[in-house]
């Protein structure tokens, strides 16, 4: 399975680049956030040229997460039980069975700044997605939970520690909350492939960041176990983050692309 997340900063926008893309790669399941579409406006009907079935959850507003799958989409859910239609949160979650995995496509709150609401919307919505994984899943399951996680996970995982001195993305409660959710049973697979750090997801549009290499990983795919083990590999995408071949302009964002193989494979 050739499985995607990717912040795509509006369909509306991009979705000739995103089609772009995936035909030119063709992923198996790709976990889309940051859509800003309701669900009526959602281009179903132009996944399904491509062979995907989709699913999405959102409001038009700012938020928006989708899954298009060529495997299989089953048994969708749409939230997690916040108050996602109302205000602080946003619709920020959705998950199907794909392939035999259940994957989850999640757009996590910014935060703003470390005094903002909301901030600790942020870190009340990590908790409940903890309480999510321990309410619907065993050890057994095959899980992926994809998507843009506005935390970068360490030090390496930003251009400069200390241009993020006192923000949000970096800050230990954050950090921790997203320890929680990794603690449950999951692997951030990106990092048994790029254990030095130094590979980013995200780039400002401001400043010229993309090409001073001012960046952060911020999104990112934890799988449980079994999936972890038959991953053969993992990357960014960088060239989705320039204008595209057909002069699309690209998402802040970059596609996160983790290969998993059908046999366990040994990578360690």
């Amino acid at each position: 399975m050739r499985l995607v997340t990717w912040n795509v900063n509006s369909l509306g926008a991009r979705l000739p680049l995103v089609l772009e893309w995936m035909e030119a790669n063709a992923p198996d399941v790709v976990c889309m956030q940051e859509t800003k579409q309701a669900d009526e406006a959602f281009p179903e009907a132009a996944f399904a040229e491509l062979g995907y079935q989709s699913v999405h959850h959102g409001d038009g507003r700012w938020n928006g997460v989708a899954i298009a799958s060529r495997v299989g989409l089953d048994s969708p859910v749409r939230g997690i039980g916040l108050q996602e239609e109302a205000g602080a949160f946003g619709c920020r979650f959705v998950a199907a069975l794909c392939g035999g995995v259940r994957v989850h496509s999640v757009y996590v709150p910014n935060g703003r700044s470390l005094d903002h609401e909301q901030y600790r919307n942020k870190l009340a919505w990590l908790d409940r997605l903890r309480a999510y994984l321990d309410e619907n899943y065993g050890g057994l399951d095959d899980v992926a939970v994809c998507g843009d996680f506005n935390v970068a996970p360490d030090d390496v995982d930003v251009w400069d520690p200390g241009a993020f001195v006192g923000a949000t993305h970096v800050s230990e409660p954050e950090r921790a909350a997203l320890g929680r959710i990794v603690d449950w049973g999951l692997e951030d697979v990106f990092r048994r492939f790029h254990p030095d750090g130094g590979v980013f997801s995200w780039w400002d549009y401001r400043a010229g960041d993309f090409h001073k290499g001012h960046g952060m990983r911020i999104d990112l795919v934890l799988l449980s176990p079994g999936l972890a083990n038959r991953c053969t590999g993992a990357r960014v995408d960088r060239d989705a983050r320039k204008k595209s071949p057909a002069g699309n302009k690209p998402s802040d964002h970059a596609p996160v692309v983790v290969e998993i193989g059908e046999e366990e494979a040994n990578t360690r």
